[in-house]
């Protein structure tokens, strides 16, 4: 998958919760953008998603719950150990308080906290506040 597709579809998101819109389309699909927003589902930030035919081209609609300020992917996909991974989210996330950083790791996509509970490392994939 390229990093492109995630980051405009991640962009796509935050444009819509910034124009109040209960909805966000996002095309083209795939399994990591999908993976994604289920971290996103299970920490709140969103309420619901669809996928639609991801056989081929498909798109996924997204109900919004208004709390992303910011979503971005990270382009260059910076490999984190374990034992890194806290570093990293300070200097990423704005405060300790709010905000996960989404991780690939060998047991699946997920966020810094769950990295950090399964002692696992892996490549950074975005982050969310």
């Amino acid at each position: 998958m390229g990093r492109r597709i995630l980051n405009d579809a991640l962009r796509t998101i935050v444009n819509a919760e910034r124009r109040g819109k209960a909805t966000a389309n996002l095309q083209p699909v795939s399994n990591v953008i999908a993976d994604f927003l289920k971290v996103m589902k299970n920490r709140g930030y969103v309420k619901d998603f669809q996928v639609y035919d991801p056989h081929r081209v498909g798109k996924i609609t997204v109900e919004l719950q208004g709390r992303i300020t910011d979503c971005r992917a990270v382009m260059h996909r910076k490999d984190v150990k374990a034992t890194e991974i806290q570093e990293y989210t300070t200097r990423t996330l704005p405060t300790r308080q709010w905000g996960y950083v989404v991780i690939t790791t060998p047991n699946g996509i997920l966020d810094h906290e769950e990295a950090i509970k399964q002692n696992v490392g892996g490549q950074v994939l975005g982050f969310f506040h």
